[in-house]
């Protein structure tokens, strides 16, 4: 790549044609937001055509740089230049904006429209994942090829973003910002389009700080182009291209390029307005706009034969620039095999073979809490894993998290008595930013192969919710590790006990929520979490103590509990009836299948055939033939309760009408665990019982 600008006469034409059919694809649909996309078309085409490094034939070849559209609402922003840049999307995708099975929905969705890295909507995610993105960049550099001169590796990419007044705003872009800082990731540049205009008009009615000082105080290089610095608004693109490059050269810090500009310019009547942000311009101020363009006010979706031409001469620039560099990754291949065959391994989406061996066993008659059983089966992992890397928001202790041995992943000045870092290290560290941590790992899963994970108490899911959501949206495999995961993390009182956390997490579509029962349950939890690489997973964890029971090696019976190796399937038969007869299932997760197991024994001294399921993972469950599914839970059998210390919302699909839930309905108290089961009821005898109540309902 050249570091000159090199702009003519067909370079306006190209951004002015951007301007025209941003406009026209938001009148046909009648909705939409086309005035970032009018005002930035300059911004973007210099992107697409003159500085990212790229293949729009391969929109997964592994050396690109990243574009992340964070204004996510300004979709046509992106679309018009993958239409231009030959990415596959054509002028009857632009007609068809927001309308249904088109690939130009409202916003940009990953896996959706090819060259679209990730799925923005909710305005920071983009920015925030972005960080992710920027640290997977610099992780993977150090598994693959760490000692490369800077810039001289074939893993040295960038990661460009373009934000604007709402990404700043968001409190997400906060905390990612001040991570991107402290972690000196020069990989990473941000445009901020800073038009100073939100849907309620002017931004001065809520927004008024200084950003460039709020990003200097994080680390970052913070360069401005104000096109309305001559007095007369002028898209000054050469400007902007030099702080791109200034940008590129600073390897020790992000950057941030904040861009003056008026948005909807040059639109006559509604540029500088909120009228122009969210909702098409009209008929006569889009004839105003096209007439000051050149264009014909009365033509539509207007696109000149040499425009095309033009533009789509990114495809051979993109197959010359993968061809160089598939020439410098064979020589870095042929260089280093051992490397090479992690690289392919990873690509495959292939575990180590023999993973297996290496997860813990734990010996039955103990007692171990599951976040103590998942901390060490990530340390048994990370042995035989280097892509496997993760930490907490400030909780690695109470979390379990740290790899034992493993050096920070932050600049070696940054290291502390207690953590030594360097930049390619493997524990993570956010401090308590949540919010920043599930964008971060969304970052990371959208980069490359590496498998990261991050923790924290269950019930601050609510603070990274919208970064979850995101990941199931995208089904991309972030991994959540969150402990403490009922009343049971005891003194610290309602405001720290998770009540209502499992029932609305698993209201996510595609999101996986793992409940393991013991120990044991953990570790197939965790190989087969990382067995998969479609959907997010939460693991919900116990502070306490809990039973590790005492398996067989295959399916239950009367006798012989079950292998833990029935968490793949996310519900089994833990342990089986001891009469000729099946009158009752338990169904229970977590610490509360001993619980149920204490019940059963209860129970069938009475003569009573009583199984008990452990359901771990209600999503995994669902995947599961008609026919296993009705193997564990028949439908003949309609006396049923469900444990678990949460809502009991969700459980009467498995339950029934005859069935009951022990559950608990409110919040909960400062105290210790032991007291709280037995005061809200989480207890054998109230199993008991309402397993009693559900069999009287059946036999009715």
């Amino acid at each position: 790549m050249t570091n000159n600008l090199e702009w003519n006469d067909i370079d306006d034409l190209a951004v002015n044609t951007a301007r025209v059919l941003a406009a026209d694809a938001v009148e046909k649909v009648g909705n939409g937001h086309p005035g970032t996309a009018i005002s930035l078309a300059p911004v973007s085409y210099l992107l697409h055509q003159k500085v990212f490094r790229h293949d729009p034939s391969d929109c997964n070849w592994v050396g690109r740089d990243r574009f992340v559209l964070s204004i996510g609402h300004s979709s046509l922003t992106q679309y018009v230049q993958l239409y231009l840049g030959g990415y596959g999307l054509e002028l009857d995708d632009l007609k068809a904006l927001r309308t249904w099975g088109s690939l130009t929905p409202g916003h940009p969705e990953y896996g959706h429209t090819d060259g679209v890295e990730i799925t923005t909507g909710p305005l920071g995610q983009g920015l925030a994942s972005a960080v992710g993105m920027a640290y997977a960049a610099r992780y993977e550099r150090g598994l693959f090829d760490p000692e490369a001169a800077p810039g001289t590796s074939v893993f040295d990419h960038h990661i460009y973003v373009l934000a604007g007044d709402g990404d700043l705003q968001e409190g997400v872009t906060a905390e990612a910002s001040s991570l991107a800082g402290h972690q000196k990731l020069g990989n990473l540049i941000a445009i901020y389009d800073s038009n100073k205009i939100s849907i309620e008009d002017d931004t001065d009615i809520s927004f008024t700080e200084d950003v460039a000082k709020r990003y200097e105080s994080y680390g970052w290089q913070v360069l401005e182009v104000d096109w309305n610095e001559s007095g007369a608004y002028v898209e000054d693109v050469p400007a902007l291209f030099s702080a791109i490059e200034a940008g590129k050269a600073e390897t020790g810090r992000p950057t941030l390029i904040i861009l003056k500009t008026i948005i909807g310019w040059p639109s006559p009547g509604k540029q500088n307005t909120g009228g122009i942000h969210g909702s098409k311009l009209g008929g006569e101020e889009l004839a105003g706009l096209k007439t000051a363009l050149g264009f014909d006010p009365e033509a539509s979706f207007e696109v000149a034969p040499e425009v095309i031409e033009h533009t789509r001469k990114a495809l051979s620039r993109g197959a010359d620039r993968r061809s160089e560099w598939n020439a410098a990754f064979d020589e870095w291949a042929a260089a280093n095999p051992e490397k090479k065959a992690l690289f392919d391994r990873l690509q495959s989406d292939e575990l180590p073979e023999g993973i297996e061996a290496v997860l813990p066993t734990f010996e039955g008659g103990t007692s171990v809490s599951t976040r103590s059983a998942s901390g060490k089966t990530i340390a048994a992992l990370a042995e035989k894993m280097p892509e496997l890397w993760g930490g907490s928001a400030d909780l690695a202790d109470s979390n379990n998290t740290t790899i034992p041995g493993a050096a920070s992943f932050i600049p070696a000045e940054w290291s502390t008595r207690a953590y030594q870092g360097n930049d390619y290290g493997r524990v993570l560290h956010f401090g308590i930013r949540e919010h920043a941590m599930g964008s971060i790992l969304n970052g990371i899963q959208l980069h490359g192969k590496t498998r990261s994970y991050g923790g924290t108490f269950l019930i601050f899911s609510d603070y990274m919710r919208p970064a979850v959501r995101l990941a199931a949206l995208m089904n991309v495999p972030s991994i959540f590790v969150w402990t403490h995961d009922s009343i049971a993390l005891g003194e610290d009182g309602p405001t720290h006990q998770p009540i209502e956390q499992l029932a609305t997490l698993r209201a996510i579509p595609q999101l996986s929520v793992v409940r393991p029962a013991d120990a044991n349950e953990v570790a197939i939890a965790w190989h087969e979490t990382l067995s998969r690489h479609e959907g997010p997973t939460g693991l919900a964890l116990t502070r306490q103590n809990v039973p590790v029971f005492e398996r067989g090696t295959a399916e239950a019976n009367g006798q012989t509990l079950a292998s833990a190796e029935g968490v793949r399937k996310g519900a089994y038969v833990l342990a089986e009836t001891t009469t000729d007869s099946l009158d009752l299932i338990l169904i229970a997760t977590g610490s509360e299948v001993q619980l149920a197991l204490e019940a059963r024994e209860t129970l069938s001294a009475e003569g009573i055939g009583v199984r008990v399921v452990s359901a771990p993972c209600l999503e995994w469950f669902a995947e599961q033939s008609e026919e296993y599914r009705a193997s564990v839970l028949p439908k003949e059998v309609r006396a049923r309760v469900s444990v678990e210390a949460a809502l009991s919302l969700g459980w009467r699909e498995y339950v029934g009408d005859a069935g009951r839930s022990v559950s608990i309905e409110h919040f909960g108290a400062s105290a210790d665990y032991q007291t709280l089961f037995t005061k809200f009821g989480i207890t054998t005898e109230a199993v008991v019982a309402a397993a009693r109540e559900s069999l009287a309902e059946v036999s009715a």
